[in-house]
């Protein structure tokens, strides 16, 4: 994205056609190759490679906050962050529209933290490698 329309609270979410994307950022996001500097994140112990994905803190869904809109927004924090996740797999990614969503996003962040295993984070990292690799509407 471009520097002097950064969002450094992290209160807008991109969003199809985002002004602030430049081409070479949307080829990027396009072939999911803006993940790979997270694996930097992971080797230094700050970012798991599944867990729920972090969220910007200032974001707000309809202009409320994520922790008002859903209780047990907060129990999303008992596990690092990671860089793919169970609700991602099943299509929430992206941008948060609706408080449905959110509400489904933490439902499927809170199923994998209470049936956490290897065997899941395997299936979970199989299934992140099929939707990117034949996925290309990252935005």
């Amino acid at each position: 994205m471009t520097a002097e329309t950064a969002d450094t609270n992290g209160e807008k979410q991109t969003e199809t056609n985002d002004p602030r994307l430049t081409r070479l950022g949307g080829f990027l996001r396009r072939w999911s190759l803006d993940e790979f500097p997270q694996l930097l994140n992971v080797l230094r112990g700050e970012l798991s490679l599944v867990g729920p994905r972090p969220h910007a803190v200032s974001m707000r869904v309809k202009q409320r906050r994520n922790e008002d809109i859903v209780p047990d927004y907060a129990l999303r924090h008992h596990v690092k962050p990671g860089i793919t996740g169970w609700a991602q797999v099943n299509g929430y990614h992206g941008p948060v529209q609706t408080e449905r969503a959110l509400h489904e996003r933490v439902a499927y962040d809170i199923d994998y933290i209470n049936h956490w295993s290897l065997w899941f984070d395997i299936r979970i990292i199989l299934k992140t490698l099929l939707i990117a690799f034949g996925h290309r509407h990252a935005y």
